[in-house]
C-alpha cells in the first residue's frame, strides 16, 4: 500500500470518527446499586413461607441484617441484631461488605421477616 493510500484512509477515517463518534464505553456498575438490586431480587424470590437471612460477620460479631440504608451509592449502614440479641449497626463502604445470604423456611404460626431497604434519592 502507497503511503497516499494510506494517509488517505487514516484522514477518511477521522472524519467518520468526528461526524459518527464512537459509542462511549457502558459505565461501570455502582457496586452499591447491585448490591441493592441482588438483595432485593433474592427477597422477591421468596415463598409465603419463607424469609431471607441475610448475616454480616466481622471479627467474633455476626450480625443478622434487617435493614439496609445507603446514605449514598458509596456507604452502606447494616441495622440488625447482634450475636448477643441486642441491635447493632455496621456502617461500611459497599465495596468491602461481604454478606452471607440464604433462604430459611418459617413454620407456622410464625411470619417471615422482611428486610427494609432505604436507598438514596
Amino acid at each position: 500500500m502507497a503511503l497516499g493510500d494510506l494517509t488517505k484512509q487514516i484522514a477518511e477515517q477521522a472524519i467518520r470518527n468526528a461526524v459518527n463518534p464512537p459509542p462511549a464505553p457502558p459505565r461501570p456498575e455502582n457496586a452499591g446499586t447491585a448490591m441493592l438490586a441482588q438483595l432485593q431480587a433474592m427477597q422477591k424470590a421468596l415463598k409465603e413461607d419463607e424469609e431471607l437471612i441475610v448475616l454480616f460477620h466481622t471479627g467474633g460479631e455476626t450480625v443478622r441484617v434487617l435493614e439496609f440504608y445507603f446514605p449514598s451509592w458509596q456507604v452502606a449502614v447494616l441495622t440488625g441484631i447482634g450475636g448477643d440479641k441486642a441491635t447493632a449497626r455496621v456502617i461500611s463502604p459497599v465495596e468491602s461488605l461481604q454478606l452471607v445470604c440464604k433462604v430459611a423456611k418459617i413454620s407456622p404460626p410464625a411470619t417471615p421477616a422482611r428486610i427494609k431497604f432505604v436507598a438514596p434519592r
